[in-house]
């Protein structure tokens, strides 16, 4: 069974020999029914998805946000509920929500000895159900983690072309790009988009004719040497790094590259100045745009 460090059935425990029904009721804490963790321990996205799984007992597929975090994507919020495709009417306890979904079995893989639907189908499960901005930073870093491409959930979508939400989905694919880094940077990228900016290119590798490689930057323009940078928190409280982002943006400015900063305050509550920015830099590089 393995070691007790994370969700397992109290009972098949007790009864393996592991530990005493003493042992459970002092030392461990009930999570679901019949499915306990050592006490204190805070559950991340993926042990919840492990423990309603173990709650299922067999019968669940993990599926959206929670296959996700199974896969290893970043930023799935272990206060969301798990999802878990399973057959029958039977109520879930609180924090788990069940679908009746039929997953077939090349949509299923097995993750740490748990059934999850592979990358292509959980990105199709999430472009369908959650609204585009929420649903793309998400896609994004699960492609990120798996290398997915966006061809792969567009398949899942044309053998399940009368499911809900499937056309929302399509309309997603062609903005799905696995080199935001952060969901921050899926929202920049949204926002440029949705303003009629030309789709900028992300993790721009900028190159110096004799040394070689100088920077990635978050996105941006080539053609035009116009990059965006989102920049959180660590690049303007942490000195060391501020003093090499100096460097390195006086690096890009000696190549030509005009970089706009972005930061949370100007991304939530003032989008339109990272705009007129962007426009403006582009503008003057002899970008052609709408407007």
């Amino acid at each position: 069974m393995g070691a007790l460090d994370e969700p397992f059935p109290g009972a098949t425990a007790v009864a393996a020999g592991y530990l005493t029904m003493w042992e459970l009721r002092k030392n461990y804490e009930r999570v679901f029914p019949g499915i306990y963790v050592p006490k204190g321990l805070s559950l991340n996205a993926v042990g919840w998805a492990k423990a309603a799984a173990h709650w299922a007992k067999g019968a669940g597929i993990i599926v959206g946000c929670s296959a996700a975090a199974m896969h290893k994507t970043p930023w799935i919020d272990a206060e969301w509920a798990v999802e878990l495709a399973r057959p029958g009417h039977t109520k879930p306890p609180g924090r788990i929500r069940t679908v009746r979904d039929t997953i077939a079995a090349h949509e299923c893989c097995e993750v740490d000895g748990f059934r999850v639907t592979t990358p292509a189908r959980t990105a199709f499960d999430i472009g369908r159900r959650l609204p585009r901005d929420q649903a793309i930073p998400i896609i994004d870093a699960l492609c990120r983690a798996t290398q997915l491409l966006p061809r792969e959930i567009a398949a899942v979508a044309a053998e399940h072309a009368g499911m809900r939400g499937v056309r929302q989905l399509i309309a997603m694919v062609p903005l799905i790009d696995a080199g935001a880094q952060s969901i921050q940077e899926s929202q920049t990228r949204l926002l440029l988009i949705d303003d009629g900016l030309p789709k900028p290119t992300t993790q721009l590798a900028v190159r110096e004719p004799h040394t070689g490689f100088v920077a990635y930057i978050d996105m941006g323009w080539k053609q035009w040497h116009v990059g965006v940078e989102y920049d959180g928190g660590q690049h303007w409280t942490d000195p060391a790094q501020h003093a090499k982002d100096i460097d390195r943006l006086a690096t890009l400015d000696t190549l030509g590259w005009r970089i706009i900063r972005v930061s949370a305050s100007l991304l939530y509550r003032r989008p339109h100045i990272i705009l007129d920015r962007i426009r403006d830099a582009l503008h003057a590089r002899g970008a052609p745009l709408d407007d």
